[in-house]
């Protein structure tokens, strides 16, 4: 059953309709009272399902009323249905309303898309995670390391895929006049990889953890493998076989008119505007970069959601294995005093109690810089998917969702 604003919003128009209908003539008073009692039914029950999620409802609420986000929209899909569905709108003189098509920039949750697509790959035998990156891009062949003090040598280990899967390359995010991730500096993967593989990574690979720009990498990877651009890719292997038709690195004209203005509350800038893109989403740039650069909507990430919740599986479709999700969810990095651990670029909550939230041990998930967020339950068979155009980021909204959404199917 979908609940929440979108129940409500047909609700209202279908009262509207009514009278119309009454005031035409085209009903009468005895057809009225019939369709007004099964209203009534319909509203009851409405009511008594909704208030299981008056938790959820809150929290989205709550952040438009604390100016955190603008308009969001939240989904929790459980047991083969959606279970809860609101689209909280703030009616904010200059933000626009959500509906069911609008468009967010996914940002970091094309991560995981990314990392699916690797394990096609490898489950076709046609790359080995040990492999060293230069076997598929030579530019990383004489790669160069920091030491502390900031002095460059040459690095002592081979840079691997696995550890770009892992963010344990040495690579993190950069500035100006780095800034690698740019679709107004590059218009390519090949010439984006090049740059990257001539400046110096962090420490020696495989040593540490650092959140980076590693998924960009493996793009350029998948092109070379597949001798296909790493969106045709994605395209023909997750897109078309999810049915996600929204999902992709540009934006038309139209598309354009879809897509969510960014809130903004850093305290410096505060209010809505469609000039802080940062990527250009222009339809002739290939700079797919696959840790940041995708848009989609609501609706086509939770197919992705609810493949990765049935073992890889969508509407009979397997698009990974079981077994490829379980090496994605490993536990490779951990961080001192974190509830989570990480895996192929997805967290996997390994302490419960840490995380305070009554969260299933074991899920896992990601989230993007405009304050998208989603995680997956394959013990319960749920799964979560938020989504609003928002800075700062802040992944307490994750964390607060996902408490209300298992303080409401635990009571």
């Amino acid at each position: 059953m979908v609940l929440g604003g979108v129940i409500w919003g047909k609700f209202v128009v279908f009262c509207k309709k009514l009278h119309s209908l009454y005031l035409r003539g085209i009903i009468n008073h005895k057809s009225i009272k019939m369709k007004k009692n099964l209203l009534i039914l319909f509203f009851c029950a409405f009511n008594i399902s909704f208030s299981q999620f008056e938790k959820i409802n809150t929290f989205q609420s709550k952040l438009i009323e604390n100016e955190i986000t603008g308009s969001n929209v939240a989904l929790v899909w459980q047991n083969g249905k959606v279970i809860y569905h609101n689209i909280e709108n703030s009616y904010h003189t200059i933000g626009k309303p959500i509906n069911e098509n609008s468009i967010f920039p996914i940002w970091s949750m094309s991560k995981p898309i990314t990392i699916v697509a690797l394990m096609i790959l490898k489950e076709r035998g046609m790359i080995d995670f040990k492999d060293n990156v230069s076997k598929y891009l030579p530019e990383y062949k004489n790669l160069k390391c920091k030491n502390p003090d900031g002095s460059i040598y040459q690095c002592k280990n081979s840079l691997s895929i696995f550890h770009l899967l892992t963010h344990r390359s040495g690579y993190g995010y950069y500035g100006n006049p780095q800034f690698f991730t740019s679709t107004l500096k590059y218009d390519n993967l090949a010439d984006f990889s090049k740059d990257v593989a001539s400046h110096p990574v962090e420490f020696e690979p495989g040593s540490d953890y650092l959140y980076g720009i590693n998924m960009a990498i493996l793009g350029r990877i998948v092109e070379v493998v597949t001798k296909k651009t790493f969106y045709e890719f994605l395209n023909e292997e997750i897109f078309k076989p999810l049915k996600m038709k929204d999902t992709k690195f540009y934006l038309t004209s139209k598309d354009r008119l879809r897509f969510q203005p960014l809130y903004i509350n850093n305290g410096s800038l505060k209010g809505y505007t469609n000039d802080l893109d940062e990527l250009s989403y222009d339809i002739n740039n290939k700079a797919y970069f696959g840790g940041e650069g995708l848009t989609s909507t609501l609706n086509d990430y939770s197919k992705f959601c609810q493949m990765l919740v049935q073992g890889g599986n969508y509407e009979g479709k397997q698009i990974i294995s079981q077994k490829s999700i379980d090496e994605m969810t490993g536990s490779y990095s951990k961080l001192d005093d974190d509830p989570f651990d990480y895996g192929y670029s997805l967290f996997v909550l390994s302490n419960p109690e840490l995380d305070g939230t009554n969260s299933s041990k074991g899920i896992f998930g990601w989230s993007g810089y405009h304050n998208t967020h989603f995680w997956i339950d394959q013990e319960k068979n749920l799964f979560g998917l938020f989504m609003t155009r928002a800075r700062e980021f802040s992944f307490g909204i994750q964390k607060e969702f996902r408490r209300a959404v298992y303080t409401s199917i635990n009571n």
